[in-house]
């Protein structure tokens, strides 16, 4: 019997021969997934394009409403979190458990002092009257009739962005919760590493992210 678990490790799904297969169809199947997600949005930056090609003069007024220094805080927390995510995977493969929830703690800290800089950003729009959608907006300090476009755009991308990190964390804590109850070693850390690629991923569109929302001259 001792045997036999030996040769079927717990984290080994039925259908798969061996770790290294079921590994390699987990990460195809993420990277799958994040393909889909540049693609939705792939999308919202091609709105972005055509309005901005349309009304240059608009987004450069609009983007002057947001904080740079924020934005560019938000840049440093997130790559931050990235190389965290990446040292608790480097973690996973090095047997280090404590490692691994040490990394992990710091990356979900780190995702959560983002969204709370995003919450400043938010509110402090609220109450200029800087809304989504042409019905919410009243703010007059910028002199173009068409100024809840750029905001709609932004509310978007920021927000979808924003979820993305929420589900991020998530992730991070039911990895948190395993790699507490010892599930992973150097034979398995798969869930760590998914988690790792889609952290990524939320880092790298932000990157995108930012140039494109508040650094436009």
């Amino acid at each position: 019997m001792a045997n036999h678990s030996h040769a079927h490790p717990t984290h080994l799904q039925h259908h798969f021969v061996d770790s290294d297969q079921q590994f390699e169809a987990s990460k195809m199947g993420m990277w799958v997934f994040i393909v889909n997600e540049i693609l939705f949005f792939g999308g919202l930056f091609c709105a972005y394009i055509v309005f901005r090609a349309w009304y240059p003069e608009l987004f450069t007024m609009a983007a002057k409403e947001l904080s740079t220094v924020w934005g560019a805080v938000n840049t440093v927390v997130l790559i931050g979190s990235s190389l965290t995510v990446a040292m608790a995977i480097r973690s996973a493969q090095k047997n280090q458990k404590r490692g691994i929830e040490i990394n992990l703690l710091i990356t979900i800290a780190l995702a959560c002092v983002f969204l709370l800089i995003k919450y400043f950003e938010y509110t402090h729009k609220f109450h200029l009257g800087i809304f989504p959608g042409e019905s919410l907006y009243t703010y007059e300090g910028i002199d173009h009739p068409l100024a809840h476009v750029f905001f709609s755009i932004y509310y978007m991308m920021t927000g979808i962005h924003a979820l993305h990190i929420i589900v991020g964390i998530g992730l991070m804590i039911w990895i948190y919760i395993r790699a507490r109850r010892n599930e992973f070693s150097s034979e398995y850390y798969t869930p760590v590493e998914i988690t790792g690629l889609y952290w990524h991923l939320v880092d790298v569109i932000w990157i995108f992210l930012f140039p494109l929302l508040y650094l436009i001259e």
